[in-house]
This record gives C-alpha cells, sequence and structure tokens, in this order.
C-alpha cells in the first residue's frame, strides 16, 4: 500500500502536463491546484486495499434476494405490471418497493453496493426543483436550471418539476455533494454537451437519459458557487469522471455520444455503475486514462446489472491498471468484443451472461492490448459462473481468485449468469409515478 501511494503521489504531479490535455482546464490555477490535491487525497482514503471483499459481500446479497432468505422474494418477479413490486436485485430492492418514494426520495443514498457503496450524494441537503430546462447563460445559470444546480454550494438532492430535454450549450461540470434524480420525469440530457464530474466527490446521477452528446466548444464556465473558469474543448462524453471518488450511476439510459459514454480516469475510483441501459455506441466505457498513468491504479469500480444492448461496438469496458468488478450483467450485443484492456488491470467477471455476435471473428469477450502473451498471461482476468453463448467465450489469465493473498475466505456463492435476465429486466431509467411503487 505504501508502494502504491509512493507511486500514485510521483505520478500525480508529473501529470500536471497531462491535466492541461485531457482535464479542458485552460489555465490550471490556485483553485483547480487545491481542488486536485483534496481529490488525491480522497483517493487515497477511498482505496480498499481488499477489494476482493467487496466483490463478495455484493455476491453475497444477490444470493440473499435469489435464495428466499428475503422476505420481499415473493414479489420479486410478478408477471403483471400490476403486481406488489417489480424489484429484481438487491439495488432496487431496497427502494423500489415503496410506493411512497416521492416522499422518501433519499431512501436511494442507502442503497449502493459495490466500490461506491459510501456514496450519498445529496442526503445532507435540501431538495433544489430543477424547472427550467434551458442552458443559457455559462457564467451566471440562471435559478431553476440544472447547471444552476450542480454549481451551487453544499449537499442538494436535485429533482425535476416536469419532463424536460436539456440541450446543455456546454460541459455540465458538477460540485461535489451532489443528487440527480430523474424519478417522476421524463428527463433527457441530449443534443448537447455531456456532464463532467472532475476533482470532487459524492455524486449520485439516477433516473435520467442521456443520449447524443456533442463535443463543447470550451470557453467561460462556471465549475462552483465562487469560481469560474475557462475550458477547452470538451470530448462528448456522456459522463466523464475525472480524479473523482464515490459516484454512484444507477438506472441511467445512454447511447450515441461522440466519445464514450462514461470514461472515469485519472485516479478516480469508489465508483458503482448499476441497472444502466447501454445502446447505439461504439467505444462504451473507458476505465484508466493511459498506459503511462499509474495513479489510475487506485481505481476500483464494480458494473453490476447493466444491460448491454442493441448496436454497441466494444468496451463494454476497456480497463488499464486497477481492479474492476463486472457482476451480472446482461451482454447480448457486441461487434468487436465486450471486456478488454491494457497495463495488467484485474477483471473479475462473475455470472453475466455473454450472447456472442454471429460473426466468427468477433467470438472472444476478452480482447488484451500492448502487451504479448507472456506478459498479459499475468494479468488477473477471472470468468466464473458467466454463461457463454452462441460461441461465447473468455480467455482468462492470472491467478485463481480462491489463492488470491488479500482473500481472507473463499469468494461466496453467487448467482450465475442464467439469473441475469431477472437482475437486469428493470435496466435503464424507468417510468415512475407519482404514488405508485416505480
Amino acid at each position: 500500500m505504501v508502494g502504491v501511494n509512493a507511486k500514485f503521489i510521483v505520478f500525480f504531479f508529473l501529470a500536471f502536463a497531462i491535466f492541461y490535455v485531457n482535464a479542458h482546464i485552460a489555465e490550471f490555477d490556485e483553485y483547480w491546484k487545491q481542488k486536485a490535491e483534496q481529490a488525491k487525497k480522497i483517493a487515497h482514503d477511498a482505496y480498499d486495499p481488499h477489494p476482493e471483499l467487496v466483490t463478495e459481500q455484493l455476491n453475497e446479497d444477490v444470493g440473499i434476494l435469489l435464495s428466499g432468505k428475503n422476505s420481499t422474494r415473493r414479489n420479486l418477479y410478478g408477471k403483471n405490471k400490476g403486481g406488489p413490486c417489480k424489484s429484481t436485485n438487491p439495488i432496487d430492492n431496497c427502494w423500489r418497493c415503496d410506493k411512497n418514494w416521492a416522499s422518501n426520495r433519499k431512501k436511494l443514498a442507502s442503497c449502493v453496493l459495490g466500490f461506491g457503496r459510501r456514496t450519498t450524494g445529496g442526503l445532507k441537503g435540501p431538495y433544489y426543483v430543477v424547472t427550467d430546462p434551458s442552458d443559457n447563460d455559462m457564467v451566471n445559470p440562471k435559478p431553476g436550471t440544472l447547471r444552476h444546480a450542480v454549481t451551487r454550494r453544499g449537499p442538494l438532492w436535485i429533482i425535476f418539476s416536469r419532463n424536460m430535454v436539456i440541450r446543455l450549450n456546454q460541459e455540465l461540470l458538477m460540485t461535489g455533494d451532489k443528487t440527480i434524480d430523474g424519478r417522476g420525469a421524463d428527463v433527457h440530457i441530449a443534443g448537447g454537451a455531456g456532464i463532467t464530474i472532475q476533482f470532487v466527490k459524492n455524486v449520485i446521477i439516477h433516473n435520467i437519459k442521456i443520449h447524443d452528446i456533442v463535443v463543447g466548444n470550451g470557453g467561460t464556465i462556471r465549475d462552483s458557487w465562487n469560481h469560474v473558469g475557462f475550458r477547452t474543448q470538451s470530448d462528448g462524453d456522456g459522463i466523464s469522471i475525472f480524479g473523482s471518488s464515490h459516484v454512484w450511476i444507477d438506472h441511467v439510459s445512454m447511447s450515441h455520444c461522440t466519445d464514450g459514454l462514461i470514461d472515469a480516469i485519472m485516479g478516480s475510483t469508489a465508483i458503482t455503475i448499476s441497472n444502466c441501459h447501454f445502446t447505439r455506441h461504439n467505444e462504451v466505457m473507458l476505465f484508466g486514462a493511459s498506459d503511462s498513468y499509474s495513479g489510475d491504479q487506485l481505481m476500483q469500480i464494480t458494473v453490476a446489472f447493466n444491460h448491454f444492448g442493441k448496436g454497441l461496438v466494444q468496451r463494454m469496458p476497456r480497463c488499464r491498471w486497477g481492479f474492476v468488478h463486472v457482476v451480472n450483467n446482461d451482454y447480448t450485443h457486441w461487434l468487436m468484443y465486450a471486456i478488454g484492456g491494457s497495463q495488467h488491470p484485474t477483471i473479475i467477471s462473475q455470472g453475466n451472461r455473454f450472447i456472442a455476435p454471429p460473426n466468427e471473428a468477433a467470438k472472444e469477450v476478452t480482447k488484451r492490448d500492448y502487451a504479448p502473451q507472456s506478459e498479459w498471461s499475468k494479468w488477473r482476468w477471472r470468468s466464473e459462473g458467466d454463461v457463454m453463448m452462441n460461441g461465447a467465450f473468455f480467455v482468462q489469465s492470472g491467478k485463481p481468485l480462491k489463492k488470491d493473498r488479500f482473500t481472507r475466505h473463499d469468494m461466496i456463492k453467487y448467482k450465475p449468469g442464467t439469473f441475469v435476465t431477472r437482475l437486469t429486466r428493470y435496466s435503464g431509467a424507468l417510468k415512475c409515478v407519482v404514488g405508485r411503487r416505480c
């Protein structure tokens, strides 16, 4: 752990030059230097030296829910939509069976599992109601707009007064301790720039649709209640997580962005991506900034209960460095490969369903880049309980999980990929109606 920290500190300061290029910060002033230092410390504190224990806990929660030990099991899989509850996995089971969810919105903050499990978003703050979908003033955003909400001081739980399509004129720079909660409205972030979570902590993005995101031209943009800075051109990511920790993305539908749907880079960690639906995109998720940036070895991400659907090509995810738990996702479409990486990331794939495309050259789930077999054979990429269909196959490497020196006991029995259609049945943004179970 000491060695990891030392390397991270060295590369953090060497990376200032990279920040200028990749962070889209035209002037790395004292404000941004202070935020970067704070973010680095938070990432160190968030790093779990025993990540396998986090994967065990998630597997145990799924097992309890599906074994009948949970009292709500009889309500999980009702055949008709008028049934008492539509909860299908342990995250949803935490809140979706409450018909009074609109009065108890903040219950959601206690439901996250995996590496982002300590994320509470705007739990400790008041509600902020977005009433205006416009985004016309980047420096002094209009009260009632989403840009005004996410740049306010202190925790906020942000909700929406009605259905709306928000076209962001420039990237939406969020401050920490915020929840964007789209339940009860049909909210689209579309046709403009995407969301940037940079050098902050504690963000929840829940139940919105993000699609058709384009590159922002940059310019003078407010990035907090007390700072305005000049930004270079943004990449066109749907959600960009840069040097940030404690982030939870849940029940988000995403498609067709200029760059990635979700990127997590430059020392970001303690992240859970769950219950999302991804469609119509080439490079879906990138975890890790570059092969040369070893600061991403602190990265720990859970990808759970998501549906990777029609029109996807690759990177579900593509990983550099770090530790990624890919559990109980449904991979029904890809054109090139599903899970890839370089620079010895640890990838634990458990209980997923992989349905390979008809192309005989694309049956392999995995892809390793920029390394000979003599090197990548040492990377830990393990598959347990995955269902392989239509000729799909996962090339494993590295030590078996049960022999891991960090594991205090054997991996708890997870649910195999045959359960995935149940666990991911309601992935993506939900149509939640006030007064009814969501």
